[in-house]
């Protein structure tokens, strides 16, 4: 039986997997919050405990960078030890890879109703896949060919230098260096990005809050509400954070396909894009996308898809763990 995992600030996901043939096929799938333990040692015996499995092996993907096979949970003070997992398990096998690692893995192995095409284009054999995915923050990564198999490479891309396209993004930019010293993708591209730009855009539009959104905001999640407004177009300035938004997302996603040179295709990954999706077929996405110069020839024949799955860092790092047992 494989153990995988995808380990965040808000949940812990935990799932068995068992191989027929070399196709992993789900068992079993738990759910914990994370601030409800003090190390995922604590999580890992509670799904021993409830549900008793002969593990083979294991692996971890989690949100914030791995370094010699250690890595710290930024929002949530968790040190996670490869080493002391394996003695927990009693194992040979146990791997930590980077959520967005374990989301490139998983795209290795989607099924047909678990992406929803934006570009089909004609992906290049063997060639690297670039992947993006905008949620609570902002990953980026890509799977290089190494002449046998794929595999994923680590990256923080997200936290690279915003960078205005237009006089907009330019006015935008200076509103963010008011409150930041340094501007990220992230800040834009994430759940928090969203309603950064609906106070950038709300403050330009002139026109006031509306008391039902002024209501709904202070009542939950102001990125849901205005989410919500834009995509019911209830609200014009709500609207517009959502064009703002993809088309920014289309931007960035370009510039990853040209870093990784991701002929091989583009995933979009996280938690927000299939809540938009209407506004990411719009054509602003795309349109973003091929808007590099002398370079649209090639990032217009680059496929892109949207995940629909949201399961895919989980099944990446059952696949991971996979392949490394096979080593």
């Amino acid at each position: 039986m494989i153990l995988a995992g995808d380990v965040g600030g808000t949940k812990t996901n935990l799932a068995y997997y068992r191989s027929e043939g070399g196709i992993l096929i789900p068992v079993l799938l738990k759910s914990y919050l994370s601030q409800q333990f003090s190390s995922l040692h604590e999580v890992l015996y509670a799904l021993r405990r409830e549900h008793p499995a002969d593990i083979t092996a294991a692996a971890f993907g989690i949100a914030g960078p791995i370094a010699n096979g250690r890595s710290k949970l930024t929002n949530l003070g968790w040190e996670i030890v490869a080493s002391e997992i394996r003695d927990d398990l009693k194992i040979g096998t146990v791997g930590l890879l980077n959520d967005l690692e374990a989301t490139a893995y998983g795209t290795l192995h989607l099924a047909c109703d678990e992406k929803v095409v934006l570009k089909e284009g004609a992906a290049q054999e063997h060639a690297a896949i670039a992947v993006i995915a905008a949620g609570t923050g902002l990953g980026e990564g890509a799977l290089v060919w190494d002449g046998r198999q794929y595999r994923a490479m680590p990256s923080e891309g997200g936290h690279a230098d915003f960078s205005a396209r237009n006089d907009l993004e330019a006015e935008l930019l200076k509103f963010l260096l008011k409150r930041y010293e340094h501007i990220s993708w992230e800040r834009l591209l994430s759940g928090p990005g969203i309603y950064t730009l609906y106070e950038f855009l709300r403050g330009r539009s002139g026109h006031p809050e509306p008391m039902w959104l002024k209501d709904q905001i202070a009542a939950g999640d102001p990125t849901a509400a205005v989410s919500q407004a834009g995509m019911e177009e209830k609200d014009p300035v709500c609207s517009n954070v959502l064009d703002l938004f993809v088309s920014l997302y289309g931007a960035e996603a370009g510039n990853v396909a040209l870093k990784f040179l991701g002929t091989g295709g583009v995933f979009v990954g996280g938690g927000i894009a299939p809540k938009i999706m209407a506004r990411m077929q719009s054509g602003a996405f795309l349109e973003a996308f091929t808007a590099k110069g002398r370079f649209r020839d090639l990032l217009s024949r680059i496929p892109v898809a949207v995940i629909a799955n949201d399961r895919i860092a989980l099944a990446g790092a059952a696949h991971f763990a996979q392949m490394l047992a096979r080593e």
